[in-house]
């Protein structure tokens, strides 16, 4: 019971906390600057909305499809401390021997190229 009511009184002067900081922060006029939506201290030259090339997404995506499926392979050192470490081989060298292959294959298509 006394965690419980600690764990509430804790949380209720974080609370209070927050809620006066936000409400004292909210009173300091911010300048143009600020209000700008580039803060980096000069007007933009051109529009906001030009549209990106493909190849930018294309790239972004391939790196967060590479990136996650290294994920996969973070475990791997408590992996090989398994009863059967050649079963833990052979999905670690599947893993890669795909990676390989699917950055030759968008390497060969031209999907890693910048320029046409």
């Amino acid at each position: 019971m006394n965690m419980i009511l600690l764990m509430f009184i804790l949380s209720l002067t974080l609370s209070i906390i927050l809620i006066t900081l936000n409400f004292w922060l909210t009173q300091i006029n911010p300048d143009s600057e600020k209000l700008s939506p580039y803060e980096c201290g000069f007007d933009p030259l051109g529009s906001a909305r030009l549209p990106f090339s493909i190849r930018f997404f294309l790239v972004a995506i391939l790196f967060l499809l590479f990136d996650l499926e290294i994920a996969l392979l973070l475990p791997l050192p408590w992996a090989t401390q398994l009863q059967s470490p050649m079963m833990t081989l052979t999905w670690t060298s599947t893993i890669l021997i795909l990676l390989t292959l699917g950055l030759i294959y968008e390497w060969m298509q031209g999907g890693l190229e910048w320029a046409e």
